[in-house]
């Protein structure tokens, strides 16, 4: 009589099982793929950053450059008070309302309430984030906010006082301001695309010194 055989299940271990055939393709991606992902990502807000800058300098070129050139065509040639960098006086003032009429005050203060609100309030904006992205010390970062910031501010206050000099009783007083606020505006704009000038130079030296390091060292 044949003897009988007690038969066994087979359990196999978990290493022995292969790689399930649709796991995902990131599960075997290597840790130079998620570095790079960790790179793009953070790159990303730079070209935002770069993108509005490059938009607040087409602003400046279609406010200052094109449209307040314009409205020379509406004033006898004479510049308006935005353009005067130095300031004016109640004579210059004068000699604007005299030349122009009700419609070229009133295409001014479009112009005001458009352009001239976007341009101060996205260049304080942009450079302010710009500055977040390169400058690392908290304090210093504060020093560089002033200018965009007090730009923005100053230059939305000047509008509004350029505005009041063409209607209703011309005061001194009022020249005086509006002339003031165009200066320090000037130069709290001249203030800020120096910094973001300044601290792109120096980035791209430090970029460029450790570019041509590498390449001494791979030579070497």
């Amino acid at each position: 009589m044949a003897k009988k055989v007690r038969k066994t299940k087979e359990y196999r271990k978990p290493q022995q099982f292969a790689q399930a055939p649709n796991a995902p393709r990131g599960m075997n991606m290597g840790p130079g793929k998620v570095q790079s992902t960790s790179h793009e990502n953070s790159s990303n807000p730079m070209l935002l950053i770069s993108v509005g800058l490059i938009m607040c300098a087409a602003l400046f070129a279609y406010y200052h450059l094109l449209t307040m050139v314009q409205m020379q065509d509406l004033s006898d040639s004479l510049a308006m008070p935005d353009q005067r960098i130095f300031g004016y006086t109640v004579s210059d003032i004068e000699a604007l309302r005299g030349a122009m009429d009700e419609d070229a005050v009133g295409q001014l203060n479009y112009l005001h309430k458009t352009a001239g609100f976007l341009f101060p309030m996205f260049t304080a904006v942009f450079s302010m984030l710009l500055f977040i992205r390169w400058i690392p010390h908290r304090q210093t970062r504060w020093l560089a906010w002033v200018a965009p910031l007090g730009f923005a501010a100053i230059d939305i206050w000047e509008n509004f006082a350029i505005d009041a000099l063409f209607t209703g009783d011309l005061s001194e007083g009022a020249v005086v301001l509006a002339s003031i606020l165009t200066t320090i505006r000037w130069a709290l704009l001249i203030i800020t695309a120096g910094l973001v000038v300044g601290l792109g130079a120096i980035r791209a030296n430090r970029a460029l010194k450790a570019k041509m390091l590498a390449i001494r060292e791979g030579t070497a």
